[in-house]
This record gives structure tokens, C-alpha cells and sequence, in this order.
């Protein structure tokens, strides 16, 4: 194992996977969520410097190559277990990310199986555009559950209409309204269309692949 920069950064992001979920034991919101949203946003942002910095170094590995894989899927995973915890279990957040579970879960398992064969299953620029919209998606779903404690705390059991209402009047902090709704409510739906695209892509990540591995899945004739 080369112990470079780029695999440095990769063993950082994979590091700072589980302290994700670690913000929310050791702070209270919402400073879990801010710090939550930090680490994975600098996380994600190595995900392409590392990959970069080892091409233009000629620093790339077989650790790297296997690594930055297990890293990227470890983030999302952990991340969308604590986002669909935090948004009360909402029905549009668990049916994408059901998605986005079950496929690593899948391609992992045809990795393993076809053992020295997986190389036919090696990172497509579809892959790649999915890992970015998955993660573009998770950091905005964290600034939506970050605003709406905030706005929760600054309605103080006003409605969202009422709490409109009152920034108009000047009687309340304008600057946690994006208008009637809230501005974690605009965050969390952006957040949700970013991570419905971003299942679809895996979907069909997770096809390609399958159909890649078909061959090598039936039994021999006899």
C-alpha cells in the first residue's frame, strides 16, 4: 500500500463516513446538523481531488482503486440512514434511497461473486455522474434538516404562514424565511427532486452492470 496523498484523502473520506452520524451523539442541534453537513461536504469535494491529484501525480494504486469505491458507498449509506431518521421517516425520502441501498448492495454482491471477473464491472461516467448527484443531493438534505430545526425553534409553535406573517410585520428574523413555506422547506425539496434523479441513475447503473455480469451468471450447458 502506497501511503500518498490520494489515498490519504481516500482514507480520510472513508474515515469521516461514521463521523457523520458521530455529530449528532457528541452536539446538540443545530450544530450537529451544520457540522454534519461540513464533514460530508468536504468529504465529497476529496472524492474528486483524490482521483484527480493521483492522475496527474501518477500516483494511482490498486488500494486506491479499491478503496475510493467502498469510501463513496459508506458516506451515502450512513448519510441516508441519518436523513431519513431525521425527516420522520417521509415516505419521498425512504423510496429513493430504498433504491440507492438495494443497488450497492447488488453490485456488491456481483462484484464478490465474480471475483477476478469484476473488473467487467469497473466505474462507468454514468457511475460517476450518480455519485455526484447523490452526493449534491445528501448536502442538501442536510441544510434542509439544519434550517428546519432553526425555523422550528424561531416559530416557536407559529405555523409557517404565521411565522410569514410576522417577518412581514418585522416581528420575527427574516433571515431564517425564505418567504410562506421556509427556507428549509424550498432546501428539502430540492433536495428530494436531486435524490429522486439520483436514484434513477443508479437504477440504471445497476442494470448496466447486471446486464454486464449476465454472461458469467449462467450455469454451463452440459
Amino acid at each position: 500500500m502506497k501511503l500518498n496523498l490520494p489515498n490519504m484523502l481516500t482514507v480520510g473520506r472513508l474515515v469521516a463516513a461514521p463521523g457523520v452520524a458521530l455529530m449528532f451523539l457528541y452536539f446538540h442541534r443545530p450544530w450537529a446538523d451544520w457540522f454534519a453537513l461540513t464533514l460530508f461536504v468536504t468529504a465529497a469535494i476529496t472524492d474528486w481531488f483524490d482521483g484527480y491529484l493521483a492522475r496527474l501525480w501518477k500516483q494511482e494504486s490498486r488500494f486506491g482503486a479499491m478503496l475510493d469505491p467502498i469510501a463513496d458507498k459508506a458516506m451515502v449509506v450512513i448519510a441516508l440512514v441519518i436523513l431519513t431518521g431525521y425527516s420522520s421517516m417521509n415516505p419521498m425520502l425512504i423510496l429513493p434511497a430504498t433504491v440507492i441501498l438495494f443497488r450497492e448492495v447488488f453490485v456488491s454482491g456481483l462484484r464478490e461473486f465474480l471475483g477476478s471477473d469484476a473488473r467487467l464491472l469497473k466505474v462507468t461516467r454514468l457511475a460517476k455522474w450518480k455519485t455526484t448527484t447523490q452526493m449534491v443531493a445528501i448536502a442538501t438534505l442536510f441544510l434542509g434538516t439544519g434550517l428546519e430545526y432553526l425555523e422550528g425553534i424561531a416559530r416557536r409553535g407559529m405555523t409557517a404562514e404565521q411565522y410569514a406573517e410576522r417577518v412581514s410585520l418585522g416581528l420575527a428574523d427574516p433571515v431564517r424565511s425564505c418567504g410562506v413555506r421556509g427556507c428549509s422547506s424550498l432546501a428539502t425539496d430540492v433536495g428530494l427532486v436531486l435524490i429522486w434523479i439520483a436514484a434513477a441513475l443508479t437504477l440504471a447503473t445497476g442494470i448496466d452492470y447486471f446486464r454486464k455480469a449476465l454472461p458469467y451468471l449462467r450455469d454451463p450447458k452440459p
